[in-house]
Formats: C-alpha cells, sequence, structure tokens
C-alpha cells in the first residue's frame, strides 16, 4: 500500500504541475497577441490580428487539452490491465500448487527405468528397494530444514529459519531393479554434516523408501559452482553426481517417513510457491481506481 501511496501522490504532483504550465503558457500569449497592431487591407477594411490570432491559440489550446486528456487515460487503462492480468496469474498459480499437492501425496508407485517417462514424473513419489552406500555420501549446502507449513505462512518473504546444515545424497543400490540411483536423505544440521556425529542414522541392510522424483537443476545465477574435490555441491546437476558416486542420474528425495533415527531428516522437498498475485490485484486495481477517479475530476467533472 506504500507503493500505491506513493504513486497517488506522483501523479497529483504531475497534473498540478501540468496545470500550471498550461496556466502559463495562456497567459504568455495572451500578454504577446495583446501587442499586436492592427493591419488595413487593400479594400480598406482593418484586419483585428488580435482577434484572430485569439481565434486560433484556442484552437490550439483545445487540441493540446484533448490531447493530454487522452494521454493521461493510458493510466488507469494500463493498470486495470495489469490488474486483469494478475487475476490470471494467481488462477494459473493456484492451480499449479493444488496439482504439485496431489503429486506429492499421491500413493507411490514402483520406480520406471525408462528415462522418457521419468523426465514426466517430477514430484511424484516412488517407491524403491534396496541398502546405501554409506561410503560416498554428498553434501548440497548450505541448506536450511523444510517446514511445509511455515513455508506456506512466509512464502515471498526474504527472511530465513536462520538454522543452516546441509542435504546428505548418498547412492542407494535398488536390488529389485538392479541399479544403483542417489537419494538425498534429508537434512542434517552444520555440527552433523560428517557421518561419524550421526553413526546411529547409517543404517545397514536391505530397506524400503519412499520419496519424490527430481529431476536435475540448472544453476542459477549467484549460486556459486559446484566443488566436487570438497564435496560441497550447491545444486542438483546429476549428471555431475552420477560421474563421481558411479550411480545413474536417478534423483528422488526421500519423503520424511523414509528417516531412520539419528540420521537425515527426510521429507526435504520444497513445494510451496510464491503467490503474492492477490497483493498486486489490489495494488493495480486500486491505482486503476484513484487515477480513473483523478481523470474524470479533471477532464469530465468540469465540463458537467
Amino acid at each position: 500500500m506504500a507503493s500505491l501511496r506513493s504513486v497517488l501522490a506522483q501523479s497529483t504532483r504531475v497534473l498540478s504541475t501540468l496545470r500550471k504550465q498550461t496556466h502559463v503558457i495562456y497567459m504568455k500569449r495572451t500578454l504577446l497577441l495583446s501587442r499586436l497592431p492592427l493591419f488595413k487591407r487593400a479594400d480598406g477594411r482593418l484586419i483585428n490580428l488580435v482577434r484572430q490570432s485569439s481565434s486560433s491559440t484556442v484552437k490550439a489550446e483545445h487540441g493540446e487539452d484533448s490531447f493530454l486528456k487522452w494521454f493521461l487515460l493510458l493510466i488507469p487503462a494500463t493498470t486495470f490491465g495489469l490488474g486483469t492480468w494478475q487475476v490470471k496469474r494467481r488462477q494459473w498459480k493456484l492451480q499449479l500448487i493444488n496439482e504439485l499437492a496431489r503429486l506429492t501425496t499421491a500413493e507411490p508407485i514402483p520406480l520406471p527405468l525408462n528415462p522418457d517417462e521419468l523426465n514426466e514424473l517430477e514430484y511424484r513419489r516412488v517407491r524403491v528397494r534396496g541398502q546405501y552406500d554409506h561410503s560416498q555420501e554428498l553434501y548440497i549446502l548450505p541448506r536450511s530444514p523444510v517446514d511445509p507449513e511455515k513455508e506456506a505462512r512466509e512464502a515471498g518473504r526474504l527472511s530465513s529459519s536462520g538454522e543452516t546444515g546441509a542435504n546428505v545424497v548418498t547412492p542407494f543400490h535398488c536390488t529389485d531393479l538392479g541399479i544403483t540411483i542417489l537419494v538425498n536423505r534429508g537434512y542434517v544440521p552444520r555440527q552433523k554434516i560428517r557421518p561419524e556425529t550421526r553413526m546411529k542414522g547409517q543404517a545397514e541392510g536391505e530397506m524400503e523408501v519412499v520419496g519424490v522424483v527430481r529431476l536435475t537443476e540448472i544453476r542459477k545465477p549467484f549460486v556459486p559452482n559446484n566443488d566436487m574435490e570438497k564435496n560441497r555441491w550447491h545444486y542438483r546437476d546429476l549428471e555431475a553426481m552420477s560421474r563421481v558416486t558411479g550411480a545413474e542420474p536417478i534423483f528422488i528425495d526421500a519423503d520424511y517417513g523414509s528417516t531412520i533415527p539419528g540420521g537425515p531428516i527426510g521429507g526435504q522437498t520444497r513445494v510451496t510457491l510464491r503467490n503474492e498475485h492477490m497483493q498486486y490485484i489490489v495494488t493495480w486495481y486500486g491505482l486503476c481506481a484513484a487515477t480513473s477517479y483523478m481523470w474524470f475530476a479533471k477532464f469530465i467533472k468540469k465540463i458537467v
């Protein structure tokens, strides 16, 4: 709303300035025309240049006012269009959020091996059975723990929880499929990144893991490059991770139910999307209403 007040104040100043400039131009033209003399035509009639020039001046001013009138109408028209666009964006965002919620809560399916099929299953829950290879852990950091309820309340804010650590990615040999994939076991605080500090959670033997399919990431601006030698990963590069571990470029986020006591906390899939479109809708439609009234008061109300 602060931006709304600022724009309204700026619009008021612009209209006031335009009104003053129009008045000054009119005064200057009147002063100039008052000094014009009378001329005599060949037939003896006098020509009043002041009267003729005044008439042309009035027409010019009318043309300028007409141009200004329709030009300023673009402001409420544009803000109305932006408000309507945000309404459609909000509908799209709500549909996307509902679709993500449906995928991440659906019954898990067996992990398919067809790469084309996998590419269509991001955020889909799958089930695998096998055992972890803790000797080749990878660490994606810095990361903060995912709290879906808190993120839903604070979506769009720049603040964070302040707690940082890492997500532990471990190769997982699927005994039923005969391949090794990458599993994001979940979050550990900074003091628990080293495996020896959480030996209780380094479970051995065959187990079932339910997780969410994730695809590779493209490095975003200002995100550091992955440092494979120091085992510091800042984004999900499945090709590079598979080369380091010898696993297939298949990645799942283990869900919270797959958490092993003493180990990383599962369920670290962020599915909360920013949805600030209602604020934008109120802002743009509010600007449309305010500037429409100002336009009406200046150009229509004085005629009526």
